[in-house]
C-alpha cells in the first residue's frame, strides 16, 4: 500500500513538473510479470518505466550506488534495486532476477549498461541477453524520449511501450557450449531486443 501510494504521488508530481506522456500501455497485461528492457537517458528512467507498467519492479543497478549514501542505498533497495558488478559475470544475477519473476514482480533491465548522453541507443550487453534467455518470460521493450542531454522543468518526455517479445520466440540456451552460448546471445537474442528499443526511440539526427 505504501509503495502504491508513493507511486501515485510520484506520478502526480512528475506530470506537474514535466510534460509527461505514456504511449501504448495497452500492450502490458495487468497481473502478469514481464522483463522490461529500455534505453537509458537519465537517473529518472527506472521510475518512468515503473510508471508505465503495473505492479512492483526489480531492477539492476551498478554496485557503486549501494556503497555511498546509506539512506539512498536503502531507498533504491526498497524500490526494488539490486546491485550488479558490471563485467564480473556474476551468475547470481540470474537467480535474483528469476526470483522477482517467480514472485510476480517485473524485472527492468537497461541493456546498454550506462546512460546515453546523446540520446542515441548504444550497444546492448550480452549479459542482458543471457538473463532474458534464462528468465523465461515475455519481454516488453520501452523507448524513453526527450530532447537534449538533461531534463529540465516542463521538458517533454514520451515513454513509448512496444509490443511484447514472446519468451518462446527466443532460442533456448540450455546445453550449449560456452562458445555456442556467446554466439547465440550475440546473434540471435540481442538483435530483436535492441531492434525493438531502437524502433521506439526518436534518435537525434
Amino acid at each position: 500500500m505504501i509503495y502504491t501510494f508513493a507511486m501515485l504521488v510520484t506520478r502526480g508530481v512528475l506530470h506537474l513538473w514535466y510534460n509527461l506522456k505514456f504511449e501504448n500501455r495497452q500492450y502490458i497485461q495487468k497481473g502478469k510479470p514481464y522483463i522490461f528492457v529500455s534505453n537509458h537517458r537519465s537517473y529518472l528512467d527506472p521510475v518512468l518505466v515503473a510508471l508505465a507498467g503495473y505492479g512492483r519492479f526489480g531492477f539492476m543497478a551498478k554496485k557503486e550506488l549501494f556503497e555511498g549514501n546509506k539512506a539512498f542505498a536503502w531507498l533504491i533497495r526498497w524500490l526494488g534495486a539490486f546491485p550488479v558488478e558490471r563485467g564480473s559475470g556474476d551468475m547470481s544475477v540470474i537467480e535474483t532476477s528469476s526470483n522477482y519473476i517467480r514472485n510476480g514482480k517485473n524485472l527492468l533491465i537497461f541493456p546498454e549498461g550506462t546512460r546515453s548522453k546523446t540520446g542515441r541507443v548504444g550497444k546492448g550487453k550480452s549479459g542482458v541477453a543471457l538473463v532474458a534467455a534464462r528468465v523465461h518470460t515475455d519481454i516488453i521493450p520501452v523507448g524513453i524520449n526527450f530532447s537534449g542531454e538533461k531534463l529540465h522543468f516542463r521538458s517533454k518526455i514520451i515513454v513509448r511501450v512496444g509490443k511484447p517479445i514472446p519468451a518462446d520466440s527466443l532460442p533456448s540456451t540450455e546445453n550449449l557450449s560456452e562458445r555456442e552460448l556467446l554466439k547465440t546471445l550475440r546473434t540471435e537474442i540481442m538483435p530483436p531486443i535492441m531492434d525493438s528499443i531502437h524502433a521506439l526511440v526518436d534518435e537525434p539526427e
